[in-house]
């Protein structure tokens, strides 16, 4: 049995996935197990603001080919500017290893080099950067569904999310829909691009 039959058939995957709007993506996050205390306003401000930004920029690949070559150039450079600004911001800080993750509004499963184990029901906050181009990272609260060891070295861990305020719930489920049309709208380009 493969680790994708595994994956596809584990409760914890029909949990927190079936019937929910889900993203496949490549970002910088890690899980910190232990109790703590969340401040979910920062968390909250950066997904609305990304928000705001995005809409702007158009990160949509059919709208973006609106964009003048001067605004095109504008944005590199602002783009530029904020992630050297995040890296500057945590020089002194760890840096969220990249990790495949699968993500909706009821949790994430990582898909880590990390052999810890944790066991179901530990709590513990899930960082992630929640875009590329924007060095900073949202923290949310999460219980541990479970964990189990997949083939090449990878650890899938299932992670619900725990208490989120009604704000913050709203912010990521706005960025999780962005994050879908944008997946839907590159597939679609790229089917364009193997007829043609």
């Amino acid at each position: 049995m493969g680790t994708s039959i595994i994956l596809v058939e584990h409760p914890a995957e029909h949990a927190l996935f079936d019937g929910a709007l889900t993203c496949d993506v490549v970002l910088p996050a890690r899980f910190a197990a232990g109790a703590r205390a969340v401040m979910q306003a920062p968390s909250e401000a950066l997904l609305k603001g990304l928000a705001v930004a995005e809409d702007v920029r158009g990160d949509d690949p059919e709208e973006r080919k609106e964009a003048t070559p001067s605004q095109q150039r504008i944005e590199a450079k602002l783009d530029l500017v904020l992630s050297l600004l995040g890296r500057l911001a945590r020089r002194h800080e760890d840096t969220l290893p990249v990790t495949a993750l699968r993500w909706s509004h009821r949790g994430v499963r990582l898909d880590t080099v990390s052999s810890a184990v944790h066991s179901a029901e530990a709590v513990g906050v899930v960082m992630l950067q929640p875009a590329a181009w924007l060095s900073d990272q949202i923290e949310l609260p999460v219980k541990v569904l479970d964990h189990v060891e997949g083939t090449h070295g990878l650890h899938h861990l299932w992670l619900q999310f725990e208490g989120l305020n009604a704000g913050l719930a709203e912010a990521m489920d706005r960025h999780l829909f962005r994050l879908h049309r944008r997946q839907v709208a590159e597939a679609r380009q790229q089917l364009h691009a193997t007829r043609t």
